[in-house]
């Protein structure tokens, strides 16, 4: 199924009109996606029925070797994109109408955020938006209560430290701390030649 164009249009980072017709389709999709998220944060859900819960959210089959926990949250849903064995903690909030892409064997820590999504500077357009994706490669894990911002790229085995404000690409085979994230150094064992 084609996705709607405004959908299309925040996945290619174009700016979004607040209040545009199309505008609604969004709308309509997050109180979806908060009606469903209800029911997978509820405590008597079991793994299973947490998984088909968050296949219905994102709009695909979630790989069975992915794992997230309850509560999570998500202000749009059908743009969040689950690799093999991910693992997702508790309380991770993704903000992922530009799209957020979790590479196979990623980790995020409880109480981070992934956001993609950021409002036009002009005030006379301040509730317009434009996405930008964040993608979160291959191994690499993000900290407890860690923050990615619009359009970063978290390098295959980097490490997000706890806490860290991350709103620049993290190379591959490094460890960023900080507010913004700097580079501390490398990852231990980590393959050469990258950073």
């Amino acid at each position: 199924m084609t996705e709607p164009a405004i959908f299309q249009r925040a996945l290619s980072g174009k700016p979004l009109d607040f209040t545009g017709e199309d505008f609604q389709i969004i709308n309509q999709t997050v109180q979806r996606t908060q009606e469903l998220l209800k029911k997978f944060n509820h405590i008597d859900q079991t793994n299973e029925q947490r998984r088909a819960t968050l296949s219905q959210v994102v709009g695909y089959s979630v790989p069975e070797s992915a794992e997230v926990n309850a509560p999570v949250h998500s202000d749009f849903g059908p743009h969040i994109f689950i690799g093999e064995n991910v693992y997702v903690n508790q309380g991770v909030m993704f903000v992922d109408l530009g799209g957020i892409y979790l590479a196979d064997g990623a980790l995020i820590g409880p109480g981070a955020s992934l956001i993609t999504v950021n409002h036009v500077e002009d005030p006379a357009h301040r509730r317009d938006v434009y996405a930008r994706s964040i993608h979160i490669e291959k191994n690499a894990w993000v900290g407890a209560n860690a923050m990615v911002l619009p359009g970063v790229t978290v390098g295959e085995n980097a490490i997000i430290g706890a806490g860290a404000i991350v709103t620049k690409d993290v190379p591959a085979n490094v460890i960023v701390v900080g507010s913004p994230a700097k580079v501390l150094r490398r990852v231990k064992g980590a393959p050469t030649g990258d950073a």
